[in-house]
């Protein structure tokens, strides 16, 4: 399938039948909620054939903030330094929902 959205941090996959979000999860190497967060989407939300979500490249941790996260909190939980997540994302609002990608080389 060609990608319908290019970003360095994800792609996109065309639900086909029988697959379910645990199941894309784990052939992605993604936890399940994040990969529904990702998509606006609740665990137990249906997904039919032919709908497309988002699913993060090779390498790409991601989180979506939540009230009173930090940027020191951030880069704790990715194990990294505060400039390498300032790097990986254009901007950081650090409100409630925002996604913070990382991608390793």
């Amino acid at each position: 399938m060609e990608n319908i959205v290019y970003s360095p941090f994800y792609d996109s996959y065309e639900i086909k039948k029988g697959d379910t979000l645990y199941q894309i999860s784990k052939d992605y190497n993604v936890n399940t909620k994040l990969l529904a967060e990702l998509n606006g989407l609740n665990i137990d939300d249906y997904i039919y054939p032919g709908q497309t979500i988002l699913v993060p490249k090779k390498n790409v941790s991601y989180y979506i903030t939540k009230e009173g996260d930090t940027l020191k909190g951030i880069s704790e939980i990715f194990n990294v330094k505060e400039n390498d997540i300032i790097n990986s994302n254009d901007t950081i609002y650090l409100t409630p929902g925002q996604m913070i990608y990382y991608k390793r080389d």
